[in-house]
């Protein structure tokens, strides 16, 4: 019996051959065509039941390209494309003309510099306190500032360790054996009803007035800043001999201050050290502003780690500098003025109608007062009321103008002294301090 299959796309076709003679034939189809040569089919021998299945295939659809034919735009080809490369090299070439620039105005800076003879007279890597060396300032009216803090020869103020000189403040509760009450209404001059009290906290500065001194030289300092609220850490000199005057007659030398409040919180914080010269004929015309600059870091906190700070001093010039000599924060060049009260104008100001003097030109120096002998100073203050904390900046708990600055600062120690922390981070560290006078060693 042959099988037969009816096809067309789409058709699915089915013959049953019985054996009995029977034909029965089922499909699935809408017309029918011939079954084409090679269709696939089953076959069972004669006298049994078989089953022929025949499956149409489509023809397989032919490759069409999608190809663009004819003439199309191939910007890729266009001579912008060499321009750009010609752009990034004049780019690239700019940038590394002005890094050399740089490098060289850096270079010829220190180079213009010159390197002068020095004297080693002081070289203190606090093996223990020298009192040799150094002399405890003890005070309680602020040094005229108006600081918070009572200096004192404490030594859990100031003591050495294995990692250098630590000046600490500490609250006054904590170290005497003051009570309260005692602070704000009974000893010194504390006074409940007028707001008056003895200083709510104690710390210590360190100086070398009578001991060493320097006229011209250098000065490097090796030191890791407090951190902690409205502490004010500072590295400066003082004149030996008040020669011009009372302050700032005759100057002061601030190799670095800073604050000791959390950058990330107060945008005078301590990722910013600063340097000034302060100089004039009474406290309102202090000049400083016009010899003073500051380093500040996005990166760097000053309380994080030791850092270097630096002063070099001559007839001539003035520089401070943070980390080496090409960070310079301040220099002051004497030979562009013929002297410093020219340069500050001094002339025909007056203060509540008082004339000022002129105490410096008579000495034909340009440099006049820093021609006098100076000493080293090392202290963390706490506090002031002369504007180095402004008002009105970083939630400052106390106003310059309070009738009791010292009160309300006190009042407000839940805002400021959980951020002083452990004692190792609530002072200053010096590991080193090494003075040069200016010229030969005598032998």
């Amino acid at each position: 019996m042959s099988a037969t299959a009816l096809e067309q796309p789409e058709e699915l076709a089915f013959r049953i051959h019985s054996s009995h003679g029977q034909d029965t034939s089922a499909a699935l189809s809408k017309r029918s065509t011939p079954a084409p040569a090679g269709s696939r089919s089953s076959y069972q021998g004669q006298g049994q039941s078989s089953t022929s299945v025949i499956i149409n295939e489509k023809p397989p659809r032919r490759f069409k390209s999608s190809r663009l034919v004819g003439e199309y735009a191939k910007p890729w080809l266009q001579e912008w494309k060499r321009e750009t490369n010609w752009d990034s090299i004049i780019f690239y070439t700019g940038v590394l003309i002005a890094l050399c620039l740089s490098a060289f105005i850096a270079w010829n800076t220190v180079r213009t510099i010159p390197n002068n003879e020095y004297c080693l007279i002081m070289d203190d890597r606090f093996a223990e306190l020298d009192m040799d060396t150094w002399s405890h300032e003890i005070q309680m009216n602020g040094f005229g500032t108006g600081s918070f803090d009572w200096t004192t020869d404490d030594d859990a103020n100031a003591y050495v360790d294995d990692l250098g000189l630590h000046i600490v403040p500490t609250l006054t509760l904590e170290t005497t054996k003051l009570t309260e009450s005692q602070m704000l209404d009974k000893h010194a001059r504390s006074n409940a009803t007028s707001r008056t009290m003895i200083n709510p906290v104690r710390s210590a500065r360190l100086t070398t007035a009578g001991k060493k001194t320097i006229k011209y030289g250098r000065v490097e300092v090796e030191a890791k800043l407090p951190s902690g609220d409205w502490m004010w850490p500072a590295i400066w000199m003082m004149p030996q001999d008040s020669v011009y005057g009372e302050w700032p007659r005759s100057g002061e030398i601030d190799i670095m201050e800073s604050r000791g409040n959390d950058a990330e919180k107060y945008p005078l914080g301590n990722n910013i050290v600063s340097s000034a010269m302060h100089w004039g004929t009474l406290y309102d015309t202090d000049a400083f502003r016009l010899s003073s600059g500051e380093w500040g870091s996005k990166r760097t906190k000053y309380s994080d780690g030791f850092h270097t700070f630096g002063l070099e001093w001559n007839e001539k010039y003035l520089f401070t500098w943070l980390d080496g000599r090409l960070r310079q924060i301040v220099f002051f060049d004497f030979t562009k003025n013929k002297n410093m009260w020219e340069y500050g104008k001094f002339a025909g100001v007056t203060v509540n109608k008082t004339v000022h003097k002129d105490t410096w030109s008579q000495t034909g120096r340009s440099n006049t007062p820093f021609d006098q002998p100076f000493y080293l100073i090392l202290n963390v203050a706490v506090g002031s009321t002369n504007g180095w904390f402004p008002d009105k900046l970083g939630a400052k708990p106390w106003s310059d103008e309070s009738s009791a600055p010292m009160r309300d600062f006190w009042d407000a120690k839940d805002t400021w002294l959980p951020s002083w922390g452990e004692e190792k981070d609530r002072g200053m560290i010096v590991r080193s301090v090494k003075m040069w006078q200016e010229g030969a060693c005598s032998s």
